[in-house]
């Protein structure tokens, strides 16, 4: 495994070891102890597998309660995957990131607790599968803005069109109204 701290150190791009030939391929999608050695040592209690037509953006999620960190990968198609830093006394605090994950490259991205997640479906059609490290708390669940001009995230929206959002998404609360975590 190849470990990849982001701009915010706390988010890693996570990139397998992938043993190809004729026959297809394997890899070791978690090692606990491998992870362990990267700094990612939480344990996961629950998957999670969607999938989204292109267009589709999802989030930005997080729970103020039974809080989550996730691991995510595409296993179909791509997506443009964000995490933006919600505690308080962070020195990225308000700061996000985002990496490009594709079934092709079988990249994964660790978010840790404290962040808020969501991501965005570039290929015409995209499978995301996640581990969480706590269960789905639906009462303490909550939705930052996923356009809020204070975080400014750099969607990859083609044409400035409007992207395709639940209602709980579409809306979510800006950054300045927003339940935080320390």
């Amino acid at each position: 495994m190849e470990y990849t701290p982001l701009e915010i150190s706390d988010v890693i791009l996570v990139q397998p070891r992938v043993f190809q030939d004729e026959r297809g391929f394997f890899l070791e999608s978690y090692k606990k102890t491998s992870y362990a050695s990267a700094g990612i040592s939480l344990g996961f209690v629950q998957s999670n597998h969607s999938g989204s037509k292109q267009g589709v953006l999802r989030g930005l999620h997080y729970q103020v309660k039974n809080t989550q960190g996730k691991l995510v990968c595409a296993v179909l198609g791509e997506i443009f995957d964000v995490a933006v830093d919600l505690r308080r006394n962070s020195p990225t605090f308000g700061k996000w990131v985002g990496a490009y994950l594709s079934a092709e490259k079988k990249n994964q991205l660790w978010i840790p607790p404290g962040f808020a997640h969501g991501f965005y479906a570039v290929s015409s059609w995209a499978e995301v599968f996640y581990q969480a490290t706590d269960f789905y708390a639906p009462e303490s669940e909550r939705t930052l803005l996923w356009n809020d001009p204070q975080v400014a995230i750099q969607w990859p929206i083609e044409n400035g069109q409007m992207p395709i959002l639940s209602p709980k998404d579409a809306d979510g609360v800006p950054l300045a109204q927003a339940d935080l975590f320390g």
